[in-house]
């Protein structure tokens, strides 16, 4: 075994193309196919390609990057272990690494990681520890034993030697296809994005590359805003495999410098990703998985790209299985394919069989309506679209010379994760009522602390909970309130949960307030 040779302090190109093809990442990972989605390159007028990363051993790129570093410590530093903190695909990669080079591997995962990760990282060889509330308690855990037992610590993005491996991906790239236009990277700490953009750009400049970020979880936006990285307030947890509050520092000088564009995208539109790999190569992958794919989407039709040779990296597919069903829910919005609407009709027969007839054949996707009012009805209904944004503003128009009063809710967030499913309940008398929205932690004792910190001094008027597979509950909750009550809001603040106060939701107006 031959130790790697040590980086310079600000690696350069040649430095990591010559670090990649030394990487012994084959020892342990695949090459990967990459696989023309044809439905998805017929409506995009592009030939659209994906590489299939779902298809390593541990179903995600990151076990190129922990192989990498892994196998080039020295024999002390076999001996004495290696450790990491993750609850995602690095945890993975570092304990299958480790079992296949014989090293003693730990993994630090917050208490509230799901079984099904456990398992994974314990059948791949690794001791699973479970410490801490969320990622950063984990990795201080882990970062502090990693002292105390002399063991090495092995992060998820941010070391050259991480960068290199996940840049034997750039390689395999050109060598399927040397003669691509775009290729679209996964952002989260920034190691993949970081040694693709770097190789290919060394090897191929004309090639462009370009990060695609959650919208809520866009750390390197904010990084390149500011000029360096920086810790965002919030971080969403939907796509968590790139759920990062902080970019690293390496990782974000070889974006900024070798990038050649970043693009956001919404969970929708990650949603509507998702359905475009499964029913175009039957993949079924995690939402950071098809975050490339749903930047791609959005950078064609932003920049009006045609027939040029386009891939993007499907990075993992460890997804968690009850996350699909708010998949399933959200991909139709995504893809701008259904209109959310709240309608008052007359309330007389025939009523919405009228309606129907104005949407002209159109198919209604969803009708909620429950009886509250003598003359008028307030309706939730969806309709299925097939030009996107252009017809959904023609309904509208059509709605209102109809004489209707309509709302559009296909934007409205919490008219799709709540009211939706709680249309047909109002108060049967008046009530002075706040209603807030709130990010539960999935883990036990979450609602107990809720009701422990607020009492029983407010009456709660509402109460919406759903489960979408993701590491935190989105509730809704209403109160009975008078305009200022100074000591609700120190409850609030002592309860530590995000909470926004969304009293004025015209959703909520519409089919739930008194």
């Amino acid at each position: 075994m031959a130790e790697s040779q040590p980086f310079s302090a600000e690696p350069c190109p040649a430095e990591y193309l010559r670090a990649a093809l030394r990487a012994q990442v084959y020892e342990v990972a695949q090459v990967t196919p990459l696989q023309v989605m044809n439905k998805v390159s017929e409506r995009l007028g592009n030939t659209v390609l994906v590489k299939r990363e779902d298809r390593q051993p541990v179903h995600s790129f990151k076990l190129r990057g922990a192989y990498a570093m892994i196998e080039g410590f020295s024999e002390a530093q076999r001996a004495c272990g290696v450790i990491t903190a993750s609850a995602g695909n690095h945890a993975q990669g570092v304990a299958l690494s480790a079992s296949q080079l014989g090293i003693p591997s730990l993994i630090v995962m917050p208490t509230n990681t799901a079984d099904i990760k456990v398992d994974a990282v314990r059948g791949f060889g690794g001791e699973p520890l479970l410490f801490g509330a969320n990622f950063d308690e984990a990795k201080a855990k882990a970062i502090a034993l990693a002292r105390e037992r002399h063991m090495t610590f092995v992060p998820p993005f941010d070391h050259p030697a991480v960068i290199a491996g996940q840049g034997t991906l750039a390689m395999e790239l050109l060598q399927q296809d040397a003669h691509l236009d775009r290729i679209f990277v996964p952002v989260g700490g920034g190691g993949l994005a970081a040694g693709v953009a770097v190789l290919i750009k060394h090897l191929m400049p004309q090639i462009k590359v370009i990060g695609v970020e959650a919208e809520e979880s866009a750390c390197l936006a904010a990084a390149l805003h500011a000029g360096e990285p920086v810790d965002l307030q919030r971080v969403g947890l939907f796509a968590e495999g790139v759920a990062v509050r902080r970019i690293g520092d390496e990782t974000f000088r070889l974006c900024r410098d070798y990038l050649d564009d970043v693009v956001t995208v919404d969970s929708d539109a990650i949603c509507a990703a998702v359905k475009d790999l499964f029913e175009d190569v039957r993949a079924i992958a995690e939402p950071s998985g098809a975050l490339a794919l749903a930047g791609m989407k959005k950078y064609v039709q932003q920049h009006g790209i045609r027939d040029e040779r386009l891939a993007h990296v499907l990075s993992g597919a460890n997804v968690n299985f009850h996350g699909l069903r708010y998949v399933s829910e959200r991909c139709e919005l995504g893809e701008q394919r259904e209109a959310l609407m709240a309608v008052t009709i007359p309330e007389r027969k025939g009523s919405f069989l009228a309606f129907c007839e104005l949407l002209g054949g159109r198919p209604v996707t969803e009708f909620n309506y429950r009886y509250s009012d003598a003359d008028n009805a307030c309706i939730f209904v969806g309709v299925r679209l097939t030009r996107g944004c252009e017809e959904r503003e023609e309904i509208l128009a059509e709605m209102v010379a109809g004489g209707y009063q309509v709302a559009d809710l296909s934007d409205d967030e919490m008219a799709k994760l709540h009211v939706r499913y709680m249309v047909g309940g109002r108060p049967s008398k008046p009530l002075r009522e706040r209603l807030y929205s709130f990010e539960f932690p999935e883990s036990p004792g979450a609602l107990l602390k809720f009701l422990y910190t607020l009492g029983t001094r407010w009456n709660i008027t509402l109460f919406h909970y759903r489960s979408h597979g993701t590491d935190f509950g989105r509730v809704l909750a209403g109160f009975e309130l008078a305009e200022r009550e100074p000591e609700f809001d120190h409850h609030l603040l002592a309860l530590g949960y995000e909470c926004h106060d969304v009293t004025a939701n015209p959703a909520f107006r519409l089919f739930l307030a008194d």
